[in-house]
């Protein structure tokens, strides 16, 4: 079964991007290649039942096993070794990725507290966007009497483009809801 996000993709999106961006040929107009959520887990140099909760929660989340990310330079101001498991993280493509996309739009950013849209300037100059969610409970799959300590992940989304206008327009055409000019975000 194709995901609602794909097929949204390849029957109207496409269209779009190539009468805004005047081009025909399909292959040149921007895609989504892939989708990284992760989760950075710095309490877990204390406690390593956290970075287990985390790993669980984010497999629950995206549906598919993360993998755990190690240290790569000893801090010692923060009390970390080198290769000590401190995060996780999962890469999502192809119809994990739409199906993803789809419950982060649809479900999960209308959940969070006080949401006026997304930073429309979180791209980083070569067409990928990045956003930050200050706790993993707005997505309905988890369960909060089992996942009681707030954890926040980070969510990058790569495109094929190198354009940040164009990349915003696909992700725009997506349903992502970027934040207006005239709103401002609350002090």
């Amino acid at each position: 079964m194709i995901p609602r996000l794909q097929q949204k993709y390849e029957q109207d999106i496409l269209p779009a991007l190539s009468e805004k961006l005047g081009r025909t040929n399909r292959l040149a107009l921007p895609r989504l290649e892939k989708i990284v959520v992760n989760m950075g887990v710095g309490v877990a140099i204390q406690d390593k039942k956290y970075l287990e909760m985390a790993v669980e929660a984010l497999g629950q989340i995206t549906g598919q096993k993360p993998i755990i990310t190690k240290s790569r330079r000893a801090i010692a101001g923060f009390r970390l070794r080198e290769n000590v498991p401190i995060g996780c993280k999962v890469t999502l493509r192809r119809a994990r990725m739409y199906e993803f996309l789809d419950r982060l739009i649809s479900l999960a950013l209308p959940r969070v507290r006080d949401f006026r849209g997304v930073n429309p300037d979180a791209f980083d100059g070569l067409g990928n966007y990045s956003l930050g969610l200050t706790e993993q409970l707005v997505f309905p799959e988890l369960n909060p009497d089992k996942f009681t300590r707030v954890q926040g992940m980070n969510i990058t989304m790569v495109t094929t483009t190198r354009s940040n206008d164009e990349a915003r327009e696909l992700l725009r055409l997506f349903g992502v809801p970027f934040r207006q000019e005239g709103a401002t975000a609350a002090a």
